[in-house]
């Protein structure tokens, strides 16, 4: 499930910034993600608050090869 999100678009910092369902094919901005995300939508997936902004992050779990990325 992990690798469900892809991150499309970046700061020149390395926020994230858009994601893509590769399931789904929708894109999102990090603001939408973060409310799919709060509503139980994307299971292996939390919020959490970097900085003052809501920032979307894989569960953690033994593998680095499902982090959003």
């Amino acid at each position: 499930m992990g690798n469900r999100v892809r991150v499309t678009k970046e700061t020149e910092s390395g926020r994230n910034t858009n994601f893509k369902d590769t399931k789904t094919g929708e894109n999102m901005t990090r603001s939408r993600f973060v409310k799919e995300i709060e509503k139980g939508n994307y299971q292996g997936y939390h919020v959490r608050v970097i900085d003052g902004i809501k920032t979307p992050c894989s569960n953690p779990d033994n593998s680095e090869n499902n982090n959003l990325g």
